[in-house]
């Protein structure tokens, strides 16, 4: 499941992470797709995803600060706030295509992030040719979390955020034996869990230690603020997003956010998706992606 011979290092502000870059797979192909993975992820993690969507152009995957591995903004003394990694995002697209048009995917958080930033440079929404949400949200109300596990949440994380509490978290409860056990213990009810055999489970699970591991867990537990705290409907973007969803998802109500979609976007056009879950642990390949990104979808990203 390596992705080293795609990677490519990225230094932006002083902050070192990577870029995956896939070339399209077929001739020809001359769209240029941006993938923006989401909270709890790294390159490995989607890495099926961006080898399918390589079938339709070059594909690029960046890392974010604090994400996949990358370091945290507080290194150079920001805050990984909507905002700033809103700019983070538009610096990297200016330096990486230039006037060239894009197709922006955002998943999950990562659409949080991308639809803040085409509010705030309207230049780089008038070059996007596509724009695709997967399982994406823009407003604290697309939860479908219960009210007091949602005060939970968000209560926990902002005390999490803090330095001292996020290097208390990461030193002494965030090690790999802690991780293993919590998992074991909710795996029957887990929905990266329950579906797959014990080889499968135990894979999934030291996946998810390493994803806790290489995140930044104060950048983690401050982006959570900020997406319970989101509202973007405040601005309009002049694009049309087709936002994908799943019957089954965890996390977010999908008549809530398409209601938010619709305030923020020119349209929105929702395409079902029989993916079981919000986001599996990790998409190791185009086939396990495949159900993913469904037929619709493709058919957009065929189009010139």
């Amino acid at each position: 499941m390596s992705t080293k011979n795609n990677t490519a290092p990225i230094l932006m502000n002083g902050l070192r992470g990577r870029m995956l870059r896939l070339p399209a797979r077929h001739q020809g192909s001359t769209r240029e797709i941006l993938l923006v993975y989401g909270h709890h992820s790294s390159l490995e993690r989607i890495k099926g995803i961006a080898e399918l969507l390589a079938q339709y152009g070059n594909v690029t995957v960046p890392d974010l600060p604090g994400f996949g591995g990358m370091q945290p903004m507080y290194n150079i003394g920001i805050k990984p706030s909507l905002d700033n990694l809103a700019d983070y995002l538009a610096s990297f697209i200016k330096l990486r295509y230039k006037n060239r048009r894009i197709t922006i995917i955002g998943l999950s958080f990562g659409f949080l992030v991308v639809t803040k930033m085409l509010q705030k440079y309207p230049d780089i929404a008038r070059k996007t040719d596509l724009l695709v949400s997967l399982v994406g949200m823009v407003h604290k109300e697309d939860f479908r979390l219960k009210k007091r596990y949602l005060n939970f949440f968000r209560y926990g994380a902002s005390f999490f955020s803090n330095k001292l509490p996020a290097w208390l978290a990461k030193t002494l409860i965030l090690r790999g034996p802690f991780i293993r056990l919590a998992y074991k213990l909710v795996e029957s009810n887990h929905s990266k869990l329950k579906d797959g055999n014990s080889t499968e489970k135990i894979n999934r699970i030291n996946f998810e230690i390493e994803l806790w591991k290489i995140n930044d867990i104060r950048t983690y537990m401050d982006t959570a603020v900020s997406m319970f705290k989101a509202n973007l409907c405040d601005k309009q973007v002049s694009l049309n997003v087709h936002h994908v969803t799943v019957d089954n998802d965890r996390y977010f109500d999908n008549q809530v956010v398409t209601q938010h979609l619709a305030i923020i976007y020119k349209t929105a056009d929702i395409i079902h998706t029989k993916f079981p879950s919000h986001a599996p642990t990790v998409i190791a390949t185009a086939e396990e992606a495949a159900p993913f990104i469904p037929s619709k979808l493709r058919k957009l990203l065929k189009n010139k």
